[in-house]
This record gives structure tokens, C-alpha cells and sequence, in this order.
């Protein structure tokens, strides 16, 4: 009879070891998607803040489906969290709301956000996002790894736009200071991503 401790001990040694070597023969891979992406060092620490740091990590680990589905859902969340922030009213007639396409629009329209930004968003929006969030048949055609690289560098420049910073005399100079949680005394809750 087989002690079922000293098989789950193995078991534990074997996935450890797998998962090593899965790292050290991918490390120099994970690093270059890490750098290709030229993500924003610092964002406001905002409700979507995790998530897009995950969604950094997820490209970089190789898990380009993940990174897709959530760079699709920070897209959205960032674009109704500028929206909320600059008082654009979300509501049409009629009483239904506003698409994502249709806040994008109007903020481009409004000078909220340059049509660089814009675009951006529109690209990361139009990227398989329904077929890939109901995992349409479709999916089995998609080519994730690059859809993956290219929504995470349009996250960046979103993400550069909305949270761009100067650093002045040691202290941090928003470009658009109502997107941050900016204190009285100068001090604002961020979220570093410093890898």
C-alpha cells in the first residue's frame, strides 16, 4: 500500500520542477514581451489599476487569450472611468446608454482625448472583443500572441495619455490631473509597475 504523503510530496516535486524549467527555458521570451509592450510606469490607483497590471503580466507569462479578454474589459474600464470623470452624461434618449464606441467618439470629440488615444481604444474595442467574450467560433482562427501584443500596446498609449506624469523637483506632475486622487497636500495614491 502506497502512503498517500509521500505521493503527494513527489507529485509536489514534479510540478515544481516542471514549473521551473517551463521558466528558465522561456525567461529570455518573457522578458522581451515584458519590454515590447512600453507599458506606462505609473497609473492612478484606481479600481482598474490591478487588473491592468495583471493583464502586463499575463502577455509577458505567455497567456495571450487571458491578456486579451482583459484588455478588453480595462479598455472599457478606463474609458468609463474618463467619461464619469469629465461628466459625460453616459445616457441616450430613450433611456438606453451610451456604447463604449460612443463614449470613444465623444471624448475624441470633446478634445478630452487626442485621436491617437482614441484610436487606440477603438482598435483594442474592435479586436475580435464580442466573438473572443462569448468565444465564438471565431476564436479558433485568431492569432492571440499578436492580437495580445498589439491590444497591450494600445493599452500603453491609453494608458500614457490618461496618466501621463513629469516628475518636477522630485514631486509628481500630472498631464491631467482630473484623473487622479490628487490629496490637498500634494500627495496622490498611485500605482507603480517598476519591473
Amino acid at each position: 500500500m502506497r502512503n498517500p504523503d509521500i505521493q503527494k510530496t513527489m507529485r509536489m516535486q514534479q510540478v515544481k520542477e516542471a514549473i521551473i524549467s517551463d521558466f528558465n527555458s522561456s525567461v529570455d521570451q518573457r522578458v522581451g514581451r515584458y519590454m515590447e509592450i512600453g507599458h506606462q510606469w505609473i497609473i492612478g490607483n484606481h479600481h482598474f489599476a490591478v487588473a491592468s497590471a495583471e493583464c502586463i503580466n499575463l502577455y509577458r507569462d505567455g497567456h495571450f487569450i487571458a491578456a486579451v479578454m482583459m484588455s478588453h474589459s480595462i479598455n472599457e474600464g478606463i474609458i468609463v472611468f474618463v467619461a464619469d470623470r469629465v461628466k459625460l452624461h453616459r445616457d441616450k434618449s430613450g433611456g438606453w446608454t451610451k456604447s463604449i464606441e460612443d463614449l470613444i467618439n465623444e471624448l475624441e470629440q470633446n478634445k478630452t482625448i487626442s485621436k491617437t488615444c482614441a484610436d487606440a481604444a477603438r482598435g483594442i474595442y474592435g479586436s475580435y472583443r464580442n466573438d473572443v467574450h462569448h468565444m465564438n467560433p471565431k476564436v479558433g482562427s485568431i492569432d492571440f500572441p499578436v492580437l495580445a501584443r498589439n491590444n497591450l500596446k494600445q493599452l500603453a498609449i491609453i494608458e500614457s495619455e490618461i496618466f501621463g506624469v513629469d516628475i518636477v523637483d522630485g514631486k509628481l506632475n500630472p498631464h491631467h490631473p482630473v484623473f487622479w486622487d490628487l490629496n490637498s497636500d500634494g500627495t496622490a495614491s498611485v500605482f507603480l509597475r517598476l519591473e
